[in-house]
């Protein structure tokens, strides 16, 4: 496979995983490439683990700091929390076994909003970074590295890292050189400047990624697939939910407040996301554009279609059969898609200035319209904010969205007070539901509560959730946002006691 490294002095520094691994140490922080369970690194987090565990047999204390772009795989994230391995992570993750030692207490996690973490690993705030970790396809004669299916934090992590470690996979298309455009006019201020997009599909970087060879301190050949999961079939409930957004969109273009191409979609990753992408396969929409975070299965139909011009994004976020059909076309694909660092893909300016459409899924939201998307019961953590924060506080619109309920019905997604916040309702501007949709732009949160309950809760619930606003407005002294605090809380304590939020 060593023709995937063309660079003669970089041939040098290839090396077993085991030797790489060798390389770091206790207390070592490390960027790792990845996002979404694409182009993460494959076999030194097990080496790494490995190491970790013999370690551990010896009776040492052995830890990293590990930062990513946001998930990754069972092979970085799970092999490293199974041993105890991780001391610190952050920004997002969605791995069982590193969720449960995030819950137990083994490791801290600090939960940061995608756009902002590169940006605070810029600024020193957590330390210097002794090692970036990161995937290629290959690396050409003159020592630069052209990256795979996605993009993330790997910049800013190669900029700061004392070392840099890359993983040359051949599982990956080479045909993806020139589908990456890495932008490189970081500063920190008072000396930061415009980004110059003005449309999804401007290219304003590089395509390759430049790293200093004597930065590289170890090379090692891969070849092995994405952590690509298969989607559920569309089901029921995330038709009505994708059809009520659809109709929404067209009430939109009715009233001219937007194109009738739209405008820039985003979307979280999901069920429901393939719906709404499948319904816009369906339609009679015709050059849309998208600048999201991660290209999904639904975005590919949609491009083989001819519907979608261009995709912006970060990473890809693919079923198997859908990244064989990357891998085996990715030569036309670039044409079409541009994978960008999430400093970009995410940043609030160009969200901003380009009046994206976001639609993004949640846990639970409450009668007011503030929504928790990363913790369950208030203080166990599912996933993380991820980007969803960056999105929807930018967003020309910005839509939430879920199935009604939960656990067979047992817990409602509507609640009089959500048990974590993590979008205000100063920030959301429409929820959806399978029962229908609340559209809450220039609403006061007396007229919300209504308007939330009748649309968006289960028919099961939404007695409860009237009866406890209209005894809030009658009994709260002070009657803007009027709660009734401990029987808000008590729909949570409730599943805790009872394993249902019905009441007997």
């Amino acid at each position: 496979m060593s023709e995937r490294i063309a660079n003669a002095a970089l041939r040098q520094k290839v090396m077993s995983a085991d030797d790489a691994a060798a390389l770091i140490h206790d207390g070592d922080q490390i960027g790792f490439g990845g996002f979404t369970g694409s182009g993460y690194p494959k076999v030194l987090p097990g080496a790494l683990a490995k190491r970790i565990q013999e370690s551990h047999d010896r009776g040492e204390k052995f830890t990293v700091n590990v930062f990513t772009g946001a998930s990754t795989a069972p092979e970085l994230d799970g092999t490293l929390a199974s041993v105890d391995g991780i001391g610190w992570r952050m920004p997002y993750q969605s791995d069982p076994q590193m969720r449960s030692k995030i819950n137990d207490g083994t490791s801290f996690y600090t939960d940061i909003h995608l756009s902002q973490s590169g940006m605070m690993v810029r600024q020193g705030f957590f330390g210097k970074v002794d090692f970036a970790v990161i995937e290629a396809t290959r690396i050409t004669a003159d020592g630069d590295v052209v990256l795979t299916s996605s993009v993330g934090n790997n910049a800013v992590y190669c900029d700061t890292a004392e070392k840099v470690i890359i993983e040359v996979n051949s599982w990956q298309s080479d045909d993806l050189e020139g589908m990456h455009d890495i932008y490189g006019g970081f500063a920190l201020p008072p000396n930061r400047v415009p980004i110059p997009i003005t449309h999804p599909g401007d290219r304003i970087g590089d395509k390759f990624l430049h790293i200093p060879q004597d930065k590289v301190a170890a090379i090692i050949e891969t070849d092995g697939p994405d952590r690509n999961t298969p989607f559920k079939p569309i089901d029921d409930d995330s038709r009505k939910i994708a059809g009520f957004l659809l109709d929404f969109y067209d009430h939109e273009v009715k009233r001219g407040r937007i194109p009738k191409n739209l405008l820039p979609l985003q979307s979280g990753v999901g069920n429901i996301p393939n719906a709404v992408l499948d319904g816009l396969l369906h339609s009679d929409l015709e050059h849309l554009t998208s600048y999201t975070e991660v290209i999904q299965d639904g975005m590919i139909d949609l491009i083989d279609a001819g519907k979608l011009d261009v995709a912006s994004a970060t990473a890809f976020s693919l079923s198997p059969d859908y990244a064989h059909k990357m891998n085996e076309n990715a030569a036309f694909y670039r044409d079409h898609i541009i994978l960008r660092p999430q400093e970009i893909s995410n940043h609030p300016e160009v969200i901003r200035r380009l009046g994206v459409i976001g639609a993004n899924g949640m846990i639970e939201a409450d009668i007011y319209g503030n929504v928790n998307s990363t913790h369950v019961m208030g203080s166990r953590m599912m996933n993380g904010i991820g980007g969803s924060g960056d999105f929807t506080r930018n967003a020309y619109i910005s839509a939430f969205v879920s199935p009604s309920t939960a656990k067979g019905g047992a817990i409602s997604a509507i609640v009089p007070m959500v048990s974590h916040v993590d979008h205000t309702e100063h920030d959301g501007m429409v929820i959806i539901t399978e029962q229908g949709i609340a559209d809450l732009r220039g609403l006061a949160p007396r007229q919300r509560a209504p308007k939330i309950i009748e649309n968006c809760a289960h028919p099961d619930y939404r007695p409860m959730l009237l009866d406890y606003y209209e005894r809030a407005l009658h009994d709260c002294k002070f009657k803007h946002t009027p709660h009734l605090l401990g029987e808000a809380y008590s729909w949570h304590t409730r599943f805790l006691e009872t394993g249902t939020m019905k009441k007997d």
